[in-house]
């Protein structure tokens, strides 16, 4: 799991049955201090995450697929909680 920020929204009038309904976010992975970190990645939502939100993301198939309540669906990154604060003790 890890977490990123939502940073855009993607619109497919067609896609695989499994994902109608559904909805399609590109997230920018996040170090922990708030900086990019790699290539920004398309993340199937169900939990409704907008723009500019931080979220957590699943990077398993099986996984993103299961958190979604989506079986086998071609799925490789999900949102599955949008982050109301994080807390960093050293």
């Amino acid at each position: 799991m890890q977490i990123a920020r939502v940073i855009g929204t993607v619109v497919a009038t067609q896609k695989h049955r499994k994902f109608e309904g559904a909805k399609l976010l590109l997230v920018q992975p996040l170090t922990m201090d708030d900086k990019p970190r790699g290539p920004a990645l398309l993340a199937v939502d169900a939990l409704g995450a907008g723009v500019d939100e931080k979220v957590l993301v699943v990077m398993e198939g099986r996984a993103a697929g299961e958190a979604l309540g989506r079986k086998f669906a071609p799925v490789d990154a999900a949102v599955v909680g949008i982050i109301d604060t994080v807390d960093i003790s050293e």
